[in-house]
């Protein structure tokens, strides 16, 4: 096999955990094939560079060789160069605010200190 499907290489090299969410990650725009966005049937082929956003975090993978069924853990390297940066540390990451379950809805000083926060 020379060349498949994208979406069912995504899944196959365990990048997303469905084949469904591969194709509507490739639908939405966020897979890259050699710099192009591309539809789900797109077809790869060894020597391609995918990029793939999901989850705020961008994988960066060459396809080495392309399968077109899931395989196990332990033969994803076989088949994938990844050349993703690391992932960022959790300390850097914004801090979300929470409230606590049952406070009910913010009040008006509450609701303008959280849009002081996000800039608006």
């Amino acid at each position: 096999m020379s060349s498949v499907r994208v979406d069912s290489w995504i899944f196959a090299v365990r990048i997303t955990k469905t084949r469904a969410t591969a194709a509507a990650a490739c639908r939405a725009g966020h897979v890259r094939v050699n710099g192009v966005a591309v539809k789900p049937a797109q077809l790869v082929s060894p020597g391609d560079e995918v990029r793939v956003r999901i989850e705020g975090r961008e994988r960066i993978v060459e396809v080495l060789r392309p399968i077109a069924k899931r395989v196990g853990a332990a033969i994803v390297p076989e088949c994938l160069i990844d050349r993703s940066p690391p992932p960022p540390a959790k300390e850097t990451m914004p801090a979300v605010p929470v409230r606590d379950r049952g406070a009910g809805r913010p009040t008006k000083r509450e609701r303008r200190q959280l849009d002081q926060l996000r800039g608006y």
